[in-house]
Order: structure tokens, then C-alpha cells, then sequence
């Protein structure tokens, strides 16, 4: 069974549904003894960090989530909240992966949204996967190019789109909604 977190941060149901197109049974929960049980956990999110990690940690889900040895998605804020910390609200997050994340400055339209490719990309999620695939972002913030990068994107500056560490894997992107390629990448970890 794969578990999705619920935190009160958005996009639950959209993974919930690329799953099932995925034929994937999956639960949303925010109990923790089902996250420890699931096979794989993802951890999606569409919110504010400050907010989200307050959540979090009234459940004892940041605990949770720093205890789970299974394969470990988290996307978009989900992937924010894994760094050191970010500057939304200025937020400690949950450590996990050593980058920080920064708010997007510049000339051009913030958000980032839209489809875009990769400069790089490596790792197991990225099995066939290719540099001008392109995904689906949607974000004001984005994690710092670091140890744990796998993936680069472009827009305004070079940054993390995927990071992964041990058994937790992060993409900035939204696969669920990345049509075929975000499918192959969500393939991808189902089948770590």
C-alpha cells in the first residue's frame, strides 16, 4: 500500500488519482502508524512552509517522516520541507537533504510555472528519461543546487528540480500532473 500524507497542503488528489491511472492502490492519511506500515510514501504539497511545518509537527508527522526507511517521494513543498530550511516564513524544515530553500528573484514572471526541461538529470527516478523531457512546475521557492541534486532545471538560475539521499527522493516538479513523463517518473519510483 502506498501512503500519501495529508498536511493540509493541497495536490493530495491529483497523486492520488495519477496512482490509480497507475493502477496503484493508495491511502491519504495523516495517521502515523499507517505511514509506518505503507510500502512507499509520498509526501505531496501545494501550501505556505511555516504553515505546513507547524501541521506537521502537531501530528508528530516530522518525526514520522525522519523515520521512514521505505521509498520516500516527497513533491513540491513536499521536496521543500525535506531541506534545511526556507526562507517562506522562515522556516526550519525537516533536514533531510542539506539545501536551502531560496524565494526566486529576477526579471521574469515568479511563480515558475509551466513546462520546462532538464540541464541534467540522473538516478533511478530518471530511468529513460531524457535532458529535454519536460515536466510541470509551479513554485515561488526552490532548493539550492547541492550534494543531494540529481536533477537541474533552469529558470532565472540553475536549481534543484529532483534531489534524493538514501531511501527519500524529492522533485520540485509535479509529476502527477507532468502528463506521460511525470507517469514514467512516478513509475519509476513505484518500482524502487
Amino acid at each position: 500500500m502506498i501512503a500519501i500524507i495529508k498536511y493540509n497542503a493541497g495536490n493530495v488528489l491529483s497523486v492520488k488519482n495519477a496512482l490509480g491511472r497507475l493502477g496503484q492502490e493508495s491511502i491519504v492519511t495523516d495517521d502515523v502508524e499507517s505511514i509506518q506500515k505503507a510500502d512507499k510514501v509520498i509526501f505531496p504539497g501545494v501550501g505556505e512552509a511555516s504553515t505546513a511545518m507547524n501541521y506537521l509537527k502537531a501530528k508528530q508527522l516530522d518525526k514520522a517522516i525522519l523515520n521512514c526507511s521505505q521509498p520516500f517521494l516527497g513533491i513540491c513543498l513536499g521536496l521543500q520541507l525535506m531541506c534545511l530550511s526556507s526562507d517562506e516564513g522562515n522556516t526550519q524544515c525537516l533536514g533531510i537533504f542539506n539545501n536551502k530553500v531560496k524565494l526566486f528573484k529576477g526579471d521574469e514572471k515568479v511563480p515558475h510555472m509551466g513546462w520546462n526541461n532538464f540541464e541534467s538529470n540522473k538516478g533511478s527516478l530518471f530511468k529513460d528519461i531524457t535532458n529535454i523531457d519536460d515536466v510541470y512546475y509551479v513554485h515561488s521557492y526552490y532548493a539550492e543546487i547541492g550534494k543531494a541534486t540529481v536533477a537541474v532545471c533552469n529558470y532565472l538560475l540553475p536549481f534543484s528540480a529532483a534531489l534524493q539521499k538514501d531511501n527519500f527522493y524529492a522533485t520540485q516538479f509535479h509529476p502527477e500532473k507532468s502528463a506521460a513523463i511525470g507517469d514514467k517518473i512516478l513509475q519509476n519510483f513505484l518500482s524502487l
